[in-house]
């Protein structure tokens, strides 16, 4: 009520007591499997077949989750949450990349940095970090360049890379390398000793020389002594160039020739670098050994640091030059170059990047890690097993996840029996307590009629409201192996058809009939004939049909739990998930009754937003019934809650609807029409 004061007028806004209750998502899939690459037992979601191949790693031939992804979105998927187990243990440890990076001060003690790739998997084998110190303070700051290549092979071609300028190893700045690639890299991750001031630097890639003079006169008698031989030839005698020799770690031995420039002609260490980088990119091999292929120095950088260091490296732009290359500087002949250069007694020689998980051996820059694996691939405890439960882990890693709606497990019906009865079990058990349906599926020895019969005849425990099951099997070629056929699971085909069905018709549409077509399917395991469709329907098995000018096709729509046997008012997928839609919905729509007044305005306000709700799904053609009043119904007054229910905090509501069922069996009464008699 408005406080007045003094003449005049008032405006108070009054509260309507609308609150609109939305639709929840429909068709969001969980897929849980083994896959390449990924966060692991997370629920992580994806809005395309590329998301899913950036952050996953994309089809393997491994994973048939992987494919199923792939069917999901074809058939009209748009949100699929993806959850990556590994079995515990096994001949084949799951294990993420790792290097080591010594410091610049000692490279005789631990590493000073290790980076660790973000996920396991071998796919960390193809990261390569490169260091170097081109800052404004390289005493306390560097730069660290992350590329992952197509594979751990030497000359791989890069795919992606990532720069992480003006790091720190001190955990107490604002560019502290743990804190940044945390925040900003999809790639590594970082781990630093605590250790004493003053902070360490770890030691960049590449030969790095010892400090140059960077003052008058000192630098610019350096630079003219590089100019030639000394001394020079006196005038008007050609000036005689200076020569290096440079041995590369493979064996091979290099003479690179500076060029020669008159004096004070060059005045600065970058001048000198340019002239250098050029010397060594035009290099001649003196090694016995033939000549390199590629040419070896070809992709040779030379940069400046801190305005006093030269810091040479071999691999840049030289995709064959690029893990355990190093360059060692000396003398050609007499000359005295590479001394005056300090790339000699003063340089610290290093590898031209830094590879996770190799099996190279160690160095005196580096600490060889450990060797990215991906592990075996996981069973039933891993899936869903009482460990898994307790930590979240498998398909209740989906716990966290705000909303699924269809639940899928290939690789269960790739399990032994044992292990599959308690993956599915578990499944359903999950899926019913999170308002979700389960798409179960077949082993691929199941593809005859009366091998399905018995096989549901055993499995008896997996009917359920909250579950379908779809026969036959798909075959679908295979991009991994040249195309050839393979026999797929059809729940993930299924999960984009739902979702297709959904967005175009409604949740209350069945996914089935001659629009139910299945994209990217090219047969099925078994061909079934109208006579084995009638056996197999009313034991609630959906079946996967071909027909002329419609393809193929999903020819049913019915739970596990809609056997004519059963009689159950759940027999129908579309009743069913239009139920557990208005449950959802419902759920989330009226949390703001919590803690309000329990009296009849209350009701009232809960009366007309669940209605307005209900009418407008009545409207879309979600229920049947000529008007609302024959469609559904909601009740919350005295009767539904009682002054018992109110002294105990409760409110009750009642809401009904009258479902659409499916016009599964059509009857088409045919008479001839007798003549005038």
């Amino acid at each position: 009520m408005a406080q007045v004061s003094y003449p005049g007028v008032y405006i108070q806004e009054v509260p309507s007591g609308v609150r609109t209750i939305s639709n929840v998502g429909t068709s969001i899939t969980a897929f849980v499997d083994f896959f390449a690459e990924g966060p692991v037992n997370q629920a992580t979601e994806v809005f395309g077949l590329s998301e899913f191949g950036r952050v996953f790693g994309g089809i393997d031939s491994r994973s048939e989750a992987s494919y199923a992804i792939a069917q999901f979105f074809l058939n009209g998927g748009s949100s699929a949450l993806v959850v990556r187990c590994h079995a515990a243990s096994g001949p084949s440890p799951f294990s993420a990349a790792t290097v080591g990076v010594r410091s610049v001060t000692n490279v005789a003690t631990a590493p000073v940095l290790t980076l660790r790739a973000v996920s396991e998997g071998a796919w960390g084998n193809s990261l390569r970090a490169e260091i170097d110190h081109r800052t404004s303070d390289p005493t306390r700051f560097f730069n660290l360049t992350i590329t992952r290549h197509a594979s751990a092979a030497k000359d791989a071609p890069a795919l992606l890379q990532e720069q992480h300028l003006n790091v720190t190893l001190d955990p107490s700045s604002s560019r502290d390398i743990v804190q940044v690639l945390a925040a900003d890299s999809k790639l590594v991750r970082a781990t630093v000793p605590a250790f004493p001031l003053p902070v360490p630097m770890p030691l960049a890639v590449g030969t790095l020389g010892g400090a140059l003079p960077t003052a008058e006169p000192g630098l610019r008698t350096l630079l003219n002594s590089l100019r030639c031989v000394q001394p020079p030839p006196a005038p008007p005698a050609a000036l005689v160039p200076r020569r290096l020799r440079v041995q590369l770690a493979a064996g091979l031995v290099f003479e690179a020739t500076l060029p020669t420039w008159a004096a004070d002609e060059v005045s600065t260490l970058q001048q000198l670098a340019t002239r250098l980088q050029g010397a060594l990119r035009v290099a001649l091999d003196v090694s016995a050994a033939a000549a390199p292929t590629p040419p070896a120095l070809t992709g040779a950088t030379v940069s400046v640091v801190g305005n006093a260091r030269l810091v040479v490296t071999p691999g840049r732009g030289d995709p064959a030059r690029q893990l355990n290359d190093t360059l060692v500087f000396s003398d050609a002949g007499a000359d005295t170059a590479a001394t005056v250069l300090l790339l000699t007694a003063a340089a610290t020689v290093n590898v031209a990047s830094y590879p996770l998980g190799s099996a190279l051996a160690s160095t005196a820059a580096y600490a060889t890690g450990t060797l990215g694996a991906d592990g075996l691939a996981p069973g039933a405890a891993e899936l869903v097993g009482a460990v898994a439960d307790a930590n979240d882990q498998g398909i209740y890693a989906l716990r966290k996840a705000d909303l699924f709606n269809l639940l899928v497990i290939p690789r269960a019906a790739s399990l032994n029996d044992v292990q599959m009865r308690q993956v599915v079990q578990n499944s359903i058990a999950f899926c019913e307590s999170r308002r979700a349906f389960m798409l179960v599926d077949i082993p691929e020895s199941v593809n005859e009629v009366g091998e399905i019969k018995d096989w549901l005849d055993a499995h008896g425990n997996f009917r359920s409201r909250n579950s379908a099951i779809f026969f036959p099997r798909l075959r679908i070629a295979d991009p991994n192996a040249d195309y050839r056929l393979r026999s797929f699971a059809p729940s993930g085909t299924m999960a984009g058809l739902f979702a297709r069905t959904d967005s175009d018709r409604g949740v209350w549409k069945a996914p089935a009939g001659i629009e139910a077509t299945l994209r990217g399917v090219d047969a099925l395991d078994y061909r079934l004939n109208d006579g084995e469709n009638g056996t197999l329907n009313p034991l609630a098995i959906n079946c996967l049909r071909v027909f002329p000018i419609y393809g193929l096709v999903n020819w049913g729509a019915r739970t596990l739990d809609g056997a004519d046997q059963t009689g159950s008012e759940w027999k129908y997928i579309p009743v069913r998930r239009l139920a557990l839609m208005l449950e959802e919905s419902l759920f989330r729509g009226t949390k703001w009754v919590v803690f309000e007044p329990n009296d009849e305005p209350l009701w009232a306000r809960i009366r007309l937003n669940i209605g307005a709700y209900l009418n407008s799904l009545f409207r879309q053609g979600a229920f049947q019934g000529s008007g609302p009043k024959d469609a559904y119904f909601v009740k919350c007054d005295a009767e539904t809650t009682t002054q018992d229910d109110r002294n105990k905090g409760i409110v009750n509501i009642a809401v009904g609807f009258a479902p659409l069922k499916p016009a599964e069996f059509v009857v088409i009464k045919i008479q001839q029409m007798p003549g005038d008699l």
